[in-house]
């Protein structure tokens, strides 16, 4: 396997999400999913930095000098049902080589709309469009659209983030929230001074959460 399929798989060995690693990393999701899509190439730094984080010596990870019996020790510990996945990944593999010319695919998401990372967007009337997107799509109940910096560097202008539907939110949570009847991608802070909405980029002030303001979440985000 190339460079960009070995992240992904040693990525989802190790349990991580995108965002999981991308935070070991100290770079954006983004990053980590132009990487497995192959859009982008890491500099040998981050490479090195996942090797360790992934346990792996270095030319495993750029895949050049794979081994065939480097999976036997891997494949030996698996429980059946797993070995039987292995099988099938093989055999869809070996019919990929000998007879399947790859096409390149798009995925497709369905956009609600925007939601600010600066000063408010209205998030409503049905509004759906649907876009490509190259990278993982997790399990979500909608899509949305950042405008703004104030959430810089998690979430960039323009970028697509999935959110799951919910109106229960932790401490410390990014959210989709309905503030004075605009929509904004914040994070939920509740301590001695009370609950807000917090920007990550310094310049935005926080939106505090009291009688003075109508708040509704719309969910969390999930990536």
């Amino acid at each position: 396997m190339d460079i960009s399929r070995n992240i992904k798989f040693y990525r989802k060995q190790k349990g991580y999400t995108q965002v999981d690693l991308a935070k070991l990393l100290n770079v954006k999701p983004t990053a980590v999913s132009a990487w497995e899509s192959g859009r982008n190439k890491p500099l040998m730094d981050k490479v090195t930095l996942m090797a360790n984080v992934f346990n792996i010596n270095i030319s495993q990870l750029v895949g050049d000098t794979f081994e065939a019996n480097d999976i036997n020790p891997v494949y030996s510990k698996l429980d059946i049902n797993r070995k039987k996945n292995v099988y099938k990944y093989a055999v869809n593999q070996l019919d990929e080589q000998n007879n399947v010319v790859e096409l390149p695919t798009n995925n497709e998401v369905v956009i609600s709309g925007a939601v600010s990372a600066g000063t408010g967007e209205y998030l409503g009337d049905g509004y759906k469009e649907t876009v490509s997107y190259n990278g993982e799509i997790p399990d979500h109940d909608f899509a949305v659209v950042v405008n703004g910096d104030s959430m810089e560097p998690t979430f960039e202008n323009k970028q697509i983030i999935f959110v799951k539907e919910t109106n229960e939110v932790r401490n410390g949570q990014f959210v989709i929230a309905d503030y004075d009847h605009q929509a904004y991608v914040k994070k939920f802070m509740r301590d001695e001074n009370g609950c807000r909405l917090v920007s990550l980029n310094k310049k935005y002030s926080d939106l505090p959460i009291n009688e003075e303001h109508e708040t509704s979440i719309f969910g969390v985000v999930v990536l």
